[in-house]
């Protein structure tokens, strides 16, 4: 999950049952329709030969992904129906419910083409033959590519247009996804560099497009709020549909090298990325025809206005030197949301590496999106009294548990069936610490200094998750690792709650 901080927001669930029902057949379908088209699930070799293997058998262990999926998708709904967000229909203006069509149709298809890749990333750079070394570098660079970018793509959307970076990114995330069919290190690399800058302006334009445009139209501020509740419902809807249909997808044909080729493949765990580049296909010219240019305050700066990434830093320090509370949240982050990022490298080898067949990827993902979910509804359905700093605290410790019984099994019995449960109650924690640490960092970061404070919160956090991907640890030492980083959080978060300026509860 390269991925988002950004991917893992507050959000409600649908209100239409038919959404649930539909989610459903594709889950079913996903790993059972192979069998009603008379065909069987294969996948060539981890070496380079152009082999094809027969599947095991379906155990117990594969039926269990789908049992667990089922009712978690359950308790996901009535979580989100719970939470879902709700407008005043007196309230709503004429324009806006057209408005509110035109940019969550094109924002469901953006996200939907990144995260129909999150399954199958590691997957098919192992199905090549990559060491997890080798692979390790390819993920650093595509976080090393939405780290830089992601420092003055703001300032460039606003010069340059919304409108036009939302197609900027469906082309840079399209020229990545046509890398994914070439089985040459270079040309994988090339392609992590665009997946990391077009990552970088999905989380930024689009949201910077939805706001600017409601300003334009006039719309009352109340619905903003409204509007973002229903972007991120679309975005973890997005996510789980994805996941599934993904391995739909992968499970459909064996990957298959090219003939008289080296170094080009087809099917197998390259079709999750065809099926993106046709949603970023379809996006483009959505974009194009249902949206209206708009641009940042500051038009026509430039260059200029990347100056301001070192004042903006500048500012971000001097807040830190200010109040001791600020670089303690600082660190909680770090240790948190970089442990959140090896987990997304470290899943895949876990689980491949204790089961006896191919684990189904893409159904796996959509269970962890759903845990997701089922966390951020949890947190919004705390009593409004309860401080969030109170709720961060308990979120960290059960997350530093959730690593700790993984790296634990992975020493001993090496369980597939409590690493995957462990993995699902690691990413409940992340779908709560979102919501709850975001509020934290409102009440506490100083609005003039709010930007530069979170650039200077990446520095500790991108230095963590270079080394520990980078170091080639062995993955219970890479766990037991993170856990330590998620207990050291709670004890930063634990001396922010006894702080004597309490944070406003």
């Amino acid at each position: 999950m390269p991925v988002l901080p950004l991917r893992r927001l507050p959000l409600a669930r649908a209100r239409n049952p038919l959404a649930a029902c539909i989610v459903v057949g594709a889950a079913w379908a996903s790993t059972h329709g192979w069998r009603l088209l008379g065909s069987k699930d294969t996948r060539s070799s981890r070496s380079l030969l152009h082999v094809s293997v027969e599947p095991p058998e379906q155990s117990l262990l594969g039926d269990l992904y789908t049992a667990t999926s089922l009712p978690l998708l359950a308790v996901t709904c009535v979580l989100g129906w719970l939470t879902r967000p709700t407008a005043d229909a007196e309230q709503v203006p004429k324009g806006f419910q057209q408005f509110q069509f035109q940019y969550l149709l094109v924002w469901f298809l953006a996200i939907t083409a990144d995260w129909l890749q999150g399954p199958y990333v590691y997957e098919l750079y192992a199905s090549y033959g990559w060491s997890k070394a080798d692979i390790a570098r390819l993920f650093v660079a595509g976080f090393a590519s939405s780290m830089l970018t992601g420092t003055f793509i703001g300032s460039v959307a606003d010069a340059w247009g919304r409108k036009f970076c939302a197609i900027l990114y469906c082309i840079l995330y399209g020229l990545a996804c046509l890398t994914k069919h070439v089985n040459v290190y270079g040309v994988l690399m090339l392609g992590r560099l665009l997946g990391g800058a077009a990552t970088s302006l999905l989380f930024s334009t689009f949201e910077c497009w939805m706001v600017g445009e409601h300003k334009r139209c006039g719309f009352p501020d109340g619905l903003l709020r409204y509007m973002f509740g229903l972007m991120f419902f679309v975005q973890y809807l997005a996510a789980i549909g994805a996941g599934w249909l993904a391995q739909l997808a992968a499970s459909s044909m064996p990957l298959t090298q090219v003939a008289d080729s080296d170094a080009l493949w087809y099917g197998g765990s390259t079709l999750p990325f065809d099926l993106s580049l046709a949603f970023l296909l379809t996006a483009m010219p959505a974009i194009y025809f249902m949206w209206q240019e708009n641009y940042g305050e500051r038009r026509g700066e430039g260059v200029a206005g990347l100056s301001q990434v070192a004042l903006s830093f500048q500012a971000g320090c001097d807040a830190l030197a200010s109040d001791w509370r600020v670089p303690l949240l600082g660190l909680a982050v770090a240790a948190f949301e970089s442990s959140m990022y090896v987990f997304v490298f470290n899943w895949t080898p876990a689980l491949d590496g204790c089961s006896a067949g191919t684990p189904p990827h893409g159904l796996i993902f959509s269970a962890f999106m759903m845990a997701c979910m089922c966390g951020s509804s949890l947190f919004n359905l705390l009593d409004a009294s309860i401080a969030p700093i109170k709720a961060l605290w308990p979120v960290c410790l059960l997350a530093a548990g959730a690593l700790a019984t993984v790296a634990s099994s992975l020493f001993t019995t090496s369980s597939e069936a409590l690493i995957f449960f462990s993995f699902l109650a690691f990413e409940a924690c992340v779908g709560a610490y979102f919501p709850c640490v975001s509020t934290v960092k409102s009440e506490l970061v100083p609005e003039e200094a709010r930007a530069g404070v979170y650039n200077v919160y990446r520095v500790p956090l991108n230095m963590c998750v270079v080394l520990l991907l980078l170091a080639d640890l062995e993955l219970k030492t890479s766990f037991a690792i993170c856990s330590i980083l998620l207990l050291s959080s709670v004890l930063a978060v634990t001396m922010l709650g006894a702080a004597p300026r309490r944070i406003s509860e």
